[in-house]
């Protein structure tokens, strides 16, 4: 069944790429999101997922996929061959996140990273008056079926960025249906954010112009 919680978040990506973009999307599920940019943003897309139905899926969507493991490592992809790259709902069920961000920007200049917010306000609630492992509308796994192997709030994941090769260029935080440049109390509100990240080692006049064409799309 669709979801409609991928649904809206893949229309806060989409804002975010740049048209006619070279874009990966890692974890890609059945290349929906990838498929949009394509016909609607005139990017040049590849999708990689590792679950067999959904790369097949893919496939006959007619988008370019590769079927892989991440927690491999992206090794088959060619070094700098794409503008953005797309890690949607995904990162918490990598064995070592890290290690995949900072391979990230071997193979792009900017990313997209959405990410479940653990610390959101009903997760809180539920293991206060509960006891036991959450379960919402955006978390909707009981515990032993879960994908999600990492738990993470929109303040760990900005003590993850200062370990990384990359920084963050901007975090919304997303309440609702819409993600918000500034909002009170956002790691308490807030059931995921998005976050637009760009590698550090990008030069000065290069960074300039990267961060604005993130700041204008």
């Amino acid at each position: 069944m669709p979801d409609p919680r991928a649904a809206v978040t893949n229309d806060l990506i989409i804002r975010k790429i740049v048209e006619g973009s070279r874009v990966i999307d890692l974890g890609c599920g059945d290349a929906s999101l990838i498929k949009r940019l394509r016909d609607e943003h005139s990017c040049d897309v590849l999708g990689v997922e590792r679950d067999e139905e959904l790369f097949i899926r893919g496939i006959e969507s007619g988008v370019p996929m590769l079927q892989a493991d991440m927690n491999q490592g992206l090794d088959e992809l060619p070094a700098q061959s794409f503008d953005f790259a797309i890690l949607s709902q995904t990162l918490q069920q990598i064995d070592r996140p890290l290690d995949l961000l900072n391979e990230i920007f071997r193979i792009a200049r900017r990313a997209l990273v959405v990410v479940p917010n653990f610390a959101h306000w009903k997760v809180r609630l539920q293991i206060l008056l509960r006891g036991r492992a959450p379960v919402t509308s955006h978390l909707p796994y009981e515990w032993y079926e879960s994908p999600n192997v990492h738990f993470l709030s929109m303040v760990d994941f900005r003590e993850l960025a200062n370990e990384g090769n990359f920084k963050i260029v901007r975090e919304l935080p997303i309440i609702g249906s819409r993600a918000v440049k500034r909002a009170s109390f956002a790691n308490w509100r807030a059931h995921s954010a998005l976050y637009v990240l760009e590698r550090n080692s990008t030069d000065d006049s290069q960074k300039a112009t990267e961060s604005q064409q993130l700041v204008t799309a």
